[in-house]
């Protein structure tokens, strides 16, 4: 226990700030708050804690969970920084418990409030119920009397009303008899007088519509007669008008369908002629490849001949050679022998080698000319060929274009066919004799077509 002058002066009510921090200070009682503040002064065990501040956090209470996981939730709850839990207590902070009571409390008082609240209105609702019984039952039995006399007020009433009925029924029926007889004879007589006048307003009307029946009637059948007159006018006119159009359309019409049947046949002229020369041509062709195919053969066998004939031709050279040697080496022999007798050579086979060779020579050259004239003949031949498939090629372009051209007119014939037709179906007019006759022809010369 340390005692602190609260000032210096020795009077009361006076309290220095500075003087009493200075005397803490000096005390060592700031240390020592200083020391235990770093420290955990409060210490409870788990099950303290949790009896005394499970109201915190009420899920922490159930089964479930430990005290230490309860504890832990309660601190989680409170928002408490800087406790420590060990094995058996809980260490706190200083002020820490301070914090934990202040929010213990506020939750106590919550709840003593809800129920103060719950019991005051049990007790209130628990007197609005009696009075409401109360004031019902007197309500009932007031009602109750009030209803009795008001019923007796409307018996009375009722009886009243009855008979005041029944007096003022007698009178009215009196008089209504009275009115009701001096009515009907009114009434007859008016209706009378009214039937009567209706007649005769019938008859009057009956008369004047007969009247305007028949005036109107005249004057519509002369007005109809007017205007069928003037109709029948102008549709013949009309009519005149549009066959003389149409007559001209047809016979512009029949005119083209005339210089299409010109081009038609010529087209047809022209394509027999093609088809003409296509067959010609094929005809020429096929008789090309095999007159080709013959020379060939024939080219073969004398260029076989030709071998033949060179190989002989080159044997009896060596043979000629052969012998001119042998007559050359006898005759030197002669010379410088003169011992030998002189060997003849027989001149007969001499002169008959030479024929042989002059044969073979001219054989060669006729061989060597028939050669280049073949050549000639297959240049020319092939030469007719290209020529000949350049035709046929052209040819059948050319017939090509005029099967279009056919098929053209086919189609421009049949849309003018069809022309015709709706203008006869549209034109429902009498035409003369001589105009049918021609429009007939017409439809008669597009049929063929």
């Amino acid at each position: 226990i340390r005692c602190i002058k609260p000032n210096n002066v020795l009077k009361p009510a006076i309290f220095e700030n500075s003087n009493v921090l200075q005397q803490l200070r000096c005390g060592g009682v700031l240390e020592a708050i200083r020391i235990s503040c770093l420290g955990y002064p409060t210490r409870r065990t788990f099950y303290e804690f949790v009896n005394r501040f499970g109201i915190l956090h009420p899920k922490a209470l159930s089964k479930g969970n430990t005290e230490i996981t309860s504890t832990k939730m309660i601190l989680e709850k409170a928002n408490l920084v800087g406790y420590q839990i060990g094995k058996t207590k809980v260490f706190l902070r200083a002020g820490q418990m301070a914090e934990l009571d202040a929010l213990r409390t506020e939750v106590l008082g919550l709840s003593a409030k809800k129920i103060q609240t719950k019991v005051r209105s049990f007790l209130c609702r628990k007197k609005y119920v009696e009075l409401r019984t109360c004031a019902t039952q007197l309500e009932a039995v007031c009602r109750g009397t009030l209803a009795r006399r008001l019923y007796e007020n409307l018996r009375r009433q009722a009886g009243a009303l009855r008979i005041q009925t029944r007096y003022r029924m007698r009178q009215e029926r009196n008089k209504f008899r009275d009115l009701w007889s001096a009515s009907t004879t009114i009434q007859c007589g008016l209706r009378g007088m009214a039937a009567r006048k209706k007649l005769r307003f019938c008859r009057q009307t009956k008369a004047a519509v007969i009247i305007q029946t028949r005036c109107r009637c005249h004057l519509a059948r002369s007005r109809y007669v007017k205007m069928l007159k003037a109709t029948l006018a102008t549709q013949c006119r009309w009519r005149g008008r549009i066959a003389r159009k149409e007559l001209r359309q047809l016979k512009m019409a029949a005119k083209e369908t005339g210089a299409l049947q010109a081009a038609k046949s010529k087209l047809e002229k022209e394509v027999e002629e093609l088809t003409w020369r296509l067959q010609v041509e094929k005809r020429i062709r096929s008789d090309l490849e095999e007159a080709k195919e013959a020379k060939i053969q024939e080219n073969k066998k004398l260029q076989s001949q030709l071998q033949e004939l060179q190989q002989q031709f080159k044997e009896t050279k060596e043979l000629l050679k052969k012998e001119q040697e042998t007559s050359k080496a006898a005759s030197e022999k002669a010379e410088k022998v003169t011992l030998v007798p002189e060997i003849r050579v027989d001149e007969t086979q001499v002169n008959e080698l030479t024929a042989e060779n002059e044969k073979l020579t001219t054989l060669v050259s006729s061989l060597e000319t028939k050669i280049e004239e073949t050549e000639e003949r297959f240049k020319d031949q092939d030469q007719v060929r290209e020529e000949s498939l350049k035709k046929a090629t052209e040819a059948e372009s050319q017939l090509n274009q005029l099967k279009n051209a056919f098929l053209s007119l086919r189609e421009k014939l049949a849309s003018a066919e069809a022309e015709i037709i709706n203008l006869r179906q549209h034109a429902n007019l009498s035409v003369p004799a001589d105009e049918q006759q021609v429009w007939n022809i017409l439809y008669c010369l597009l049929i063929t077509l």
